[in-house]
């Protein structure tokens, strides 16, 4: 009997690879589609399904989703967080339901299209470290990665295309999302739409005078340099911190960068995928940036303190993901951010 797979799909040309590698390598695939938000659209997936001859299942998980995700991500961006909703979603609903599904229809594995590696139930960078997805897997449970497969490892998005192509799927060149699936609308639309938000002052951090007003904090992100409308200076200038509860934006204008720089953070609800305690290893703050070498501090509380040399834009409500020889080692979420053993109160 061939090794039953739930494959999460989407209708994109990621998820429909990875069936079509899976049937190659002799596994029974079922294929289901999870209905997260109000206007999706399930053709492709329906299409894939038809074309490729597996068995398919839509589920409707709307309810859920937003109590889950949407409604968190709103409430951290209140809160003058940053948050990484993609994390979120994947351990408490994508491969939790995915999980549910394997029992459900009596599969041995599930799957999906992402770019990551698995080896003896260990996830690690993918070999295209452009396409790595490993940054967004790391809260999932440890004691399950043994029953996941991503079959695109080792493939370019390129070869992706291509075997889509060959078994004749119309999805074959359909575009990439890049933006949070929840958000149809322009990032400021969506976020004025679902958070009041009020203007306050715009505060030079380096003088302490306020320099002009803000449209909502919500609107802003740790280190962005464009859309601050600040007139009367031709110097660059760019966003060093918030402060919720006084509705203050604080910036810093020319190119004193060091008001972005941390030594230390302190991360809640960590989630490590080895036993081995981690005293050493390297680390990334956000999806884009190369691992830079930390070490950890365990605090009686469950939190753990992150130690490194000056990073800028370690940001609250991001992940800081562990790593050690390309292995995925855990992480967990930004709650402070520190300089010289001292909380930056302006972020």
């Amino acid at each position: 009997m061939p090794k039953r797979v739930i494959v999460g799909l989407s209708g994109g040309v990621d998820s429909s690879a990875a069936i079509i590698k899976l049937q190659e390598n002799g596994y029974e695939v079922v294929g289901v589609t999870f209905r997260f938000i109000e206007d999706f659209d399930s053709t492709d997936a329906v299409k894939v399904a038809e074309k490729l001859h597996i068995e398919h299942h839509i589920l409707d998980y709307r309810k859920e989703f937003k109590e889950e995700v949407i409604n968190r991500f709103i409430n951290d961006y209140k809160n003058g967080l940053t948050p990484n909703p993609c994390v979120h979603c994947n351990r408490y609903c994508k491969f939790y339901y995915l999980f549910e599904c394997m029992e459900r229809y009596n599969a041995d594995y599930i799957a999906t299209g992402h770019y990551a590696n698995i080896i003896d139930g260990k996830i690690y960078k993918s070999v295209d470290l452009d396409k790595d997805q490993s940054y967004f897997l790391y809260d999932l449970p440890k004691d399950r990665i043994k029953n996941i497969i991503f079959p695109l490892e080792g493939l370019t998005k390129e070869e992706v295309r291509k075997i889509a192509q060959k078994a004749g799927l119309d999805n074959h060149n359909k575009k990439d999302s890049f933006d949070v699936c929840f958000i149809n609308s322009g990032f400021k639309e969506y976020i004025g739409d679902n958070i009041k938000q009020s203007s306050g002052d715009i505060i030079n951090i380096q003088t302490g005078e306020i320099i002009g007003k803000h449209k909502g904090l919500a609107f802003y992100t740790i280190g962005q340099r464009r859309g601050l409308d600040i007139g009367g200076t031709k110097d660059r200038m760019f966003v060093v911190g918030k402060d919720v509860k006084k509705n203050l934006l604080y910036i810093c204008i020319g190119e004193d960068s060091s008001y972005l720089e941390s030594d230390s953070c302190i991360i809640s609800n960590v989630n490590f995928l080895t036993n081995e305690r981690i005293n050493k290893c390297n680390a990334k703050f956000r999806y884009r940036m190369v691992d830079v070498p930390v070490e950890l501090e365990y605090l009686d509380n469950g939190d753990v303190l992150v130690k490194y040399d000056n990073v800028k834009r370690v940001t609250l409500g991001q992940a800081c993901v562990f790593y050690k020889d390309n292995q995925c080692l855990g992480g967990g979420i930004i709650k402070e951010v520190r300089k010289n053993n001292k909380k930056l109160w302006y972020i």
